[in-house]
């Protein structure tokens, strides 16, 4: 059973792409030997190898002067960095991108490890687990979670969070009521409901609502309070696609 797919650069379809089973490694690099052959400069001959587990994978980065970072393309920035020799670095995603630095370059391709299990929720006798974060979906605060968090969900994991009149225009063709005073309530009522330390008193206004707000995306998107399908309910635009 295979239980890693690695997708080369510019594979379009099946019959293009590896599969490894657990146990098995896969050599990746500018030389011909390797199983994967990246024809670039700026790739080391043999650059780095890749071993599938059952459910996860481990990537040894066989160069000795370039990181190569990990990427979850589904994480909203989550990454692993694997430093120059670093052997058998574990990547726990399901989806990843495999970035390689090469002469001014970024080159990439993608692992795929399908097999992830979970295991299912027992049933027991007693009081519920309290949930670490109560968050109802349903509210108007949840909404501008979610308008905050929009971007880096959406593929630009370092693009600016929105201002607060871009947060408005996001929410009032669900919230005509939206105005600048509603979202800063509800940007202030998530810093407490989610336990954020206050920022010091003497700070200016300003600053302190860009480092909330920053604080509240960083949590959020860290500990998945907000999926992308969380933002269905953010408005459609006129040809029913979300906004982006």
């Amino acid at each position: 059973m295979h239980s890693i797919i690695v997708v080369p650069p510019g594979c379009d379809g099946p019959a293009g792409q590896l599969r490894i089973a657990p146990g098995q490694s896969l050599g990746f690099g500018r030389a011909e030997h390797n199983d994967l052959v990246i024809a670039h400069p700026g790739v080391s001959r043999t650059a780095g190898t890749i071993t599938a587990h059952h459910s996860f994978w481990i990537l040894s980065n066989d160069s000795t002067g370039q990181t190569y970072v990990v990427e979850n393309p589904e994480g909203a920035g989550e990454h692993v960095k694997v430093a120059p020799g670093r052997q058998d670095a574990p990547i726990p995603f399901e989806f990843a991108r495999v970035v390689l630095p090469a002469a001014g370059d970024l080159l990439g391709f993608e692992v795929w490890a399908p097999s992830h299990s979970y295991r299912r929720p027992a049933v027991s006798a007693g009081p519920a687990t309290a949930p670490a974060f109560a968050l109802d979906r349903t509210k108007r605060y949840f909404a501008v979670l979610a308008a905050l968090c929009e971007p880096r969900l959406r593929g630009a994991p370092h693009s600016p969070l929105p201002t607060v009149d871009e947060v408005v225009e996001r929410l009032r063709p669900t919230w005509p009521a939206a105005n600048r005073s509603s979202v800063h309530w509800n940007v202030d009522y998530l810093a407490v409901k989610l336990r954020l330390r206050p920022e010091a008193e003497t700070a200016e206004a300003a600053r302190r609502l860009n480092g909330k707000k920053e604080s509240l995306v960083s949590l959020a998107l860290r500990f998945d309070l907000v999926r992308e399908e969380d933002l269905l309910a953010l408005a459609p635009t006129a040809d029913g696609a979300v906004q982006p």
